[in-house]
Parts: structure tokens; sequence; C-alpha cells
């Protein structure tokens, strides 16, 4: 046989391990065309061997086989973007011509071939977004022609290989979003020809060493969300001038910001967000004029002083600038008057969190172009500028937390991008505006803790597009609550406690049926509560204390599933106390002030109702009427269903049986809103304390730790309240944005039910033995543990069959398409991976870990959503060229693939 015959063979082979091609690609190999014509395939001209197989992005499913290694004069494999599976041949090590191989975003198993090495020819081995396993083979070192590697998004433990330092033609090393450990070796400093270094992602530690940052021919450095620390060196700009992405956001960095990273005259982003930087930031970063990303976030910089704010007047020459963030730092002084003249193409303007003084000045609505302006929690006074209604795109507008007075401008009301408006915390007075409910986009808006005075308007009211919350606490607002209210049916939360509002609860209400949180003590509410609220089925919390609420305590409120919190104190009710549901766990109600009650669980110790008088005698005759008219229509009823059902038995007995059947199987759906859980038994929404935490997980026992994570440790703990075993995350407030994480996932599992999400059981906010700050969640403990656990057992123990991965990849998608399509606000999960990904005991996937998710408003889903920099430059896709990272900012957004797998917040 023909030695081009094996190839044909070889590739017939290739073609059997393929079970699915939606392109059909694999119709054109057969025997009417010769191999050499097939699809993806190149051969020598001369000697009719293949030398080049091309299948990327063609969406095949399937595997390689070890035949692979007899194309023994292969030059290059490019099986990138599909789905292949299983391990990578070892039988590569064969193609000794092979110069280069990407079998990137495909999900590849197992550890990396130390057979590669025998490929001594390979200029770029690109193996990024699989699973791979283990460290990095020493045996690659031989590979010394390498210009790219790339093992970016695997599970690959270990340090990153001093021997790399070896490879004097590398240009390009990409390591990112793995598990390694250890330093960054000294001998990365003689690579003296790269120019993309990329280990963000990962759990490095130490210092970057001097010889790293003598690499001249670097543009694209990131260090993100590692465990570095040390001071930047003063000479940067000097010895990397040609750097044009400098990123090591989320590490430990210490010191002043480099003055000379201005000689980087290429510089298009700094990153350097949630380190602890301090000093003054340099007014020459203003002559990068190629500066379209900077960002200095949670850092230590400024002296409070009025002075800070100096380097402002010089970024104006950056013409390019589409993202200014310095919020959560020590700045003080007045805004200078000439950010009016900051960037037009500026989008993101931050400074929330700082200490600056004097009065939002005027032209800011010269930045025409700005999605999101956070001044927030700041020292701002007088009043808010009616010009900042011409801002036509802005889509969050945070200034709460100042000490800002006047009016809220009817100008706002312009702002019909706006899709979350903060302005609580301040001093502003007079009525709401009317106009406010021209914001058509507006998912939340929060005017707690001012001075606002008169009714609420109808037109706020009846905003059908407020999903997340309408805050209107802490006010001297009078008037009824209207009945437009009716209209938010997708609205999470609404407060407006602390009013002056009078009237009664409209029954309008009852259409709200998303509400979670209804919280409207300390007003003049009156009457009773309307049957009507029974639809709102979702309730977590109900406060309406402090009102003048009449009548009997609905026995509904006892049967809402999800109602973890109720308190009805001080009001005049009367009458029974219900038993059941939420009523039998008195932790979870407060009645107290209302001294007309009786009866109820012992626990609540109401006094008991008093027996009924016997009725006139006209009222029982008639109620003997009644009881007879009862049974006769009762008797009536129960003989037509007899005959009726003898004549369904005689005629039609089997197709009973069928219909039966069928119905049965018709019963199960994915979107199972009632599926109880432990949260839904009010006997088990009890109230948890510290010492309920600590003794559940003896003292947090190390026998009970579960895993560890960025933020905190799990812990496995028996609770007598529940009587049941849950999962215990609980929060390490020493590490740097767990405090927020915390938040977010709290704020985000709140908004979402579905059966394949992990439920909050409970949440605790208090104080350890020591008086030190302390935040846990609880959630549901899954017997099974992690997705990760099962497909990387090293044993036969556990292992997963095709229809349980089938049934998992069902209930992920499940999962994820209830928050980016069912939701009224899609939310990202930003860090969807297999450890994230929980199995009860039936083997049902749950995603949970939502520290980092986030609200995508409809708006903006093809720009910058968040207000404040939630991400780094870092999780850039490894590959991209800067042009397209360009792009992307640009835009502000990523790929599905990169938002979801690579936790993407840019």
């Amino acid at each position: 046989m023909a030695v081009s015959s094996f190839d044909e063979q070889v590739l017939l082979d290739f073609k059997n391990r393929i079970t699915d091609d939606p392109f059909q690609v694999m119709a054109s190999w057969n025997n009417s065309l010769h191999y050499c014509n097939w699809t993806g395939i190149t051969c020598n001209p001369s000697i009719q061997r293949v030398m080049i197989l091309d299948l990327r992005s063609l969406k095949l499913f399937g595997s390689i086989p070890p035949s692979i290694g007899n194309l023994t004069l292969l030059t290059a494999i490019n099986l990138r973007n599909n789905s292949f599976r299983g391990e990578i041949p070892h039988e590569f090590g064969n193609l000794l011509q092979l110069q280069h191989l990407n079998l990137t975003w495909n999900s590849f198993i197992g550890t990396i071939p130390s057979n590669l090495s025998y490929c001594k020819e390979l200029r770029s081995l690109a193996l990024e977004f699989n699973r791979l396993v283990g460290k990095v083979p020493d045996q690659l070192s031989s590979l010394s022609k390498l210009n790219y590697l790339g093992l970016a998004s695997n599970n690959l433990t270990g340090g990153i290989p001093s021997w790399i330092g070896n490879f004097s033609s590398l240009r390009g090393l990409s390591l990112a979003i793995n598990n390694l450990q250890g330093p960054i070796p000294r001998d990365i400093g003689r690579l003296s020809n790269i120019q993309i270094f990329q280990v963000y992602g990962n759990q490095l530690n130490g210092t970057i060493p001097q010889s790293v940052f003598n690499i001249s021919s670097l543009y694209y450095f990131s260090v993100t969300q590692n465990l570095l620390y040390g001071a930047l060196p003063s000479d940067i700009g000097l010895t990397l001038p040609n750097l044009e992405v400098f990123a090591g956001a989320v590490n430990e960095f210490t010191g002043p910001i480099p003055v000379s990273l201005s000689n980087a005259s290429k510089l298009g982003v700094i990153e350097l967000s949630q380190n602890k930087l301090s000093g003054n930031v340099p007014t020459s970063l203003g002559q990068l004029q190629g500066l379209y990303r900077i960002n200095f976030e949670f850092n230590s910089l400024g002296r409070n002083i009025s002075g800070d704010l100096r380097f402002l007047d010089f970024l104006i020459n950056c013409t390019s600038l589409q993202v200014l963030s310095f919020a959560y730092n020590f700045l003080g002084g007045e805004l200078p008057k000439t950010i009016n003249n900051l960037s037009t193409n500026l989008q993101i303007f931050g400074l929330g969190y700082n200490m600056i003084i004097g009065s939002l000045p005027a032209g800011l609505e010269n930045l025409v172009n700005l999605t999101a302006l956070s001044l927030h929690n700041n020292n701002f006074r007088g009043s808010i500028p009616e010009s900042l209604g011409k801002l036509r795109h802005l889509q969050g507008l945070e200034l709460n937390g100042n000490k800002l007075s006047g009016k809220i401008p009817s100008s706002i009301g312009n702002l019909t991008s706006l899709t979350t408006l903060h302005i609580e915390d301040n001093e502003l007075e007079g009525n709401i505006p009317p106009e406010l409910g021209q914001c058509i986009r507006l998912s939340m808006i929060n005017l707690t803790g001012n001075n606002l005075v008169g009714s609420i308007p109808k037109e706020l009211a009846g905003l059908s597009s407020l999903s997340i919350a309408l805050s209107l606490a802490n006010n001297s607002l009078t008037g009824s609550l209207p009945a437009e209210i009716g209209k938010l049916i997708n609205l999470k939360e609404m407060d407006i406690s602390h009013n002056k509002l009078s009237g009664e609860i409209p029954s309008t209400l009852s259409s709200c049926v998303s509400l979670d949180r209804f919280i409207a003590n300390n007003n003049l509410f009156r009457g009773r509560i309307t049957e009507s609220l029974k639809a709102l089925r979702g309730l977590e919390e109900i406060d309406l204390s402090h009102n003048n609420i009449s009548g009997g305590i609905p026995e509904f409120l006892g049967k809402l599933p999800y109602l973890r919190k109720l308190d009805l104190s001080f009001n005049v009710f009367e009458g029974k106390v219900p038993n059941e549901g939420i009523f039998a766990n008195a932790s979870a109600v407060s009645m107290s002030g209302n001294h007309e009650l009786c009866g109820g669980p012992p626990n609540y110790n109401f006094p008991a109702c008093p027996r009924q008088k016997d009725a006139s005698p006209e009222k029982h005759v008639s109620s003997r009427t009644k009881v007879a008219i009862i049974i006769l229509v009762t008797f009536l009823f129960l003989l037509v269903c007899s005959f009726a059902a003898f004549y369904i038995i005689i005629r039609n007995s089997r197709k009973r049986d069928v219909s039966a059947q069928s119905s049965r199987e018709r019963q199960s759906e994915h979107f199972d809103d009632d599926e109880p859980t432990l949260a839904d038994d009010p006997f088990l929404a009890a109230k948890i304390t510290y010492q309920d935490i600590f003794k559940s997980t003896d003292g947090f026992s190390e026998d009970n730790l579960v895993g560890t994570g960025s933020f905190g440790s799990v812990y496995k703990g028996h609770f007598e309240v529940f009587d049941n075993v849950m999962a215990v995350k609980v929060l390490n407030l020493q590490q740097r944005g767990a405090l927020k994480s915390f938040l977010d996932e709290c704020r985000a599992l709140k908004s979402v039910r579905h059966r394949n999400l992990l439920k909050i059981i409970a949440a605790c906010s208090s104080l350890d033995y020591q008086g030190n700050d302390f935040k846990c969640i609880v959630f549901e403990f899954m017997e099974n543990g992690s997705l990760d656990d099962w497909l990387h057992s090293k044993g036969d123990e556990q292992y997963l069959n095709i229809i349980q991965r089938l049934n998992i990849a069902i209930d992920v998608a499940s999962a994820l398409d209830y928050l980016h399509n069912n939701c009224q606000v899609p939310i990202a999960h930003c860090d969807l991976k297999p450890s994230n990904i929980l199995l009860d005991e039936e083997m049902t996937a749950h995603v949970g870990d939502f520290g980092l998710a986030k609200f995508l408003f409809k708006s903006s889903w093809n720009k910058q959503t968040s207000i404040a920099l939630k991400g780094s430059i870092g999780y850039i896709p490894p590959g991209m060229s800067l042009i397209h990272i360009h792009i992307l900012l640009r835009n502000g957004y990523f790929p599905y693939q990169v938002s979801e797998h690579v936790k993407s917040n840019v």
C-alpha cells in the first residue's frame, strides 16, 4: 500500500471519530474526491501527502484518533473553536515536522502530553481554553524554536517553569487563568524578544523580578489578580518604552505611581485598581495622548488636600480617554473647572468614595458621551445642576452620600437612557419631579434619606421599567400610595418606610408579582390588609409596623412559601393570630403593640381567644338551614359524579389509563418556581447568629472545611434550627473585595429563583467572639460536591456517564437561559466554571457563587453598564490582537464565551 493511502485511511479514521457535524464538513470526505481536495486538507503537491489539517470554527464534536500520528508530514494542525473531547493523543509526538498546533477553545482533558517534546520544529503551541490539568511538563523545555506558548484558561498547577527563559524566540506567553503558584522566575527576564506576557488570574506571589521590567520589547503586560506585592520600579516607563497595556490590578502593590510611565508614549491602558498604591497622582500622565483607559480604584492615593486633583487639569490632553476612575481613594480638594474640557469620548467617570468638597462644577454636560457618572460619598454641597439633563447617553448617575441641597432637577427626566439613579442620603428638598417618569429605562431609583415632601408622583409609581428597587424611605412624603403602583410587575424591592403616607394600601399592589421585599413601616397607613395581596407569593420580607392598620391578620400570610420576615408590630390588629407557616416561627415574626390579638402559638404569649357566645334563635335556624342546604347540594353533586364516573369507566377505561400516564409524564418542567426547599418551610426560616454558625461547624473545625476560595472558606455544618446539614460560606473580610462579593452575591441571589440556581437559606452579619466583623451565607449542602470534583476525580469512584453529563449540561443551560433571557434584568454570572456548579444527592446541577455577578440592563448590552469599574483589563482573552482588545473596550462588552468563561468585567 502506498504511503499516501495511509494518509487517506488516517483521515477516514478521523472522520469516524466525529459524532456531530452541523455544517456537513465531513460530507466531502468521500471517495468521489481525492483526499487532498477534502475540506480542510492541504497536501504537498509533488508527493500527495497531507501537510495541513485546518478545521477551525466548524462546531465539530468528537475526539482525535491516535492514528493522527501517522500523518508524519503534517506541519500545521488547527482545530480551534470546536468541541473536541478526550485526551490529547500522545501520538502527536510522532509528528516531527509539526510547526503549528492550535487546539484552543475545545474540551480536551488530561495532562499536556510530554511526547510533544519530540516536535522540535514547533513554532506555536496553543492549548488555551480547555480542561487540562497537572503541571507543565519539563520535557517541553526542548521546544527551543517556540515563538508562542499559550496554555491559558485550563486547570494547570505547579509553578511557571524557569526553563521557559531559554526560549529566545518566544514572542507571546499566555499562562493566565490557571492555578499556578509560586514566584515569577527571574529567567523570564532573558526573553529578550517577548511582546505579550499574560499570567493574570493565578495565585502567583512574591515580587516581580527586576529582569522582567527590563524587557524593552514588551507591549502587553498583565499580572492582574495574583498575590504579587512590592513597589513598581520608578524607571518602568524607561525600561518598558513600548508598553501599550499595563495591567496589575487586584494585587498588593505598594508605593507611588511611577512618574516615568509617561515615557511609555504608546500606553493606552493603565489598570492598577485594588492595590495599595499611595501618594500623589502624577500630572505627567497627561502626556500619554493615546491613553483611553486609566483605572486606579481602591487604592490609597491622595492626602485629602486641595492639590490632590491637580492631575485632572493635565488629563485634558488625553483626547482618546474613555474610562477614568479614581474611586475609593483619599483624594481631597475641589473638582477643577477644567474637567468640562476632558475628552468628549469619555464614557465612564468615577470619583466616588473620596473626600472631595465644593459644588458640582458647571460644564459636566460637555462630556456628551458619558454613560456613567459616579461622584457618590464625597462632601459635595450646593444643588444638582440642571445641565446634567443634557447627558442623553447617561445610563448610571450616582450622587448619593453627599450634602447636596435644593430640589431634584426636573431635567433628569430627559435622561431617557438612565437605568440607575442614586441620589439618596443628601439634603434634597421639595417634591419628587413627575418628569422622572419619562426615564423609561430606569430599573432602580433610590431617593432615601432626604427631606422630600409632597406625594409620590403617579408617573413614577407607574414606571413599568422599574425592576430592581424603588426606594423612597426616610423622607416626609404624604398622601396615599398611588394605585399606579400596580404597573410595577417586575419590581423586586419597594421601600417607602419612615414617611407620612396615609390611606389604605392599594389592592393594585397585588399585580407586583415579582416583589421580594415590601417595606412600609413608620407611616400612617390604615384599613385592612387586602386579601388580593395573596398573589405576591414571592415575598420574602414584609414590614408594616408602626402604622394604623386594623382588622384581622390574614391567614394567607402564613401560606406565602418564601416569607422569612414579617413585622406587623404597633398597629391595631385584632382577633386570632394564625398558627401556620411563618407564624410558627416566633423569631421571624414581630407583632408587639397589637393589644387586641389573641391565640396563636404559645411563644407569642397572647391571651386565649374567648369562646363565641350562643347565637340568637334566628341564627340557629339560619345555621341549620345552611347545613341542610349544604348536605343536599353535596349529595346531589356526588350522585351526578357517580353516574358520570360509572359511564366513563365503562366506555373509556383504556383511554383513561393512557391519559393518566401521559399526564404524569407532562409534569416535568425546568422552571419549577414552587419546588420546595428548606427556605420554604417557615419552621426552618430561623434567624441565624454567629453562635449558631460557630456551633454548627464545631468552631470552624478543619474536619468540616469543604473548600476555600478567593474571598473565604466553605464549611459543612449541622444546624439545630434547620435539623439538617448546610453549607456555610464564611467571608474573609481581610481580603480586598470580599465584602463587595458578599453584597453582590446576596443582591443577585435574592433577585432570582430557579431550580438550577443555588438558593440562599440565610445570611449572617454580626460580630465574632473577638469583636471582629463576621459575615457568612448559608446554602443548602450539596451532597455530591462540585462538577469539578467529578470531572477531575483521580479514582473510579466518581464517574459521570453520558446521561448524567447531558442532564448536568441541560441543568446549567437552563440556569443560564433563565439568568440571561428570563429575568427582567438579565444577570451575567461572570464566574461560570465546574467548581461553581454543585450537584445534589439526585445529581441535579445548581449554579452557585454569584460573587462576581452583574445585572445587564437591556439598554446597555453593547456598552459598559457598571457605574464603578468591577473588573480589570487582565481578563482580555489571550491571543486577541491589541486591535481586537481596543474594539471590545470601546464597545464595552465581550463575546459570551469571554464573559462567562473568562469572568470579564471590562
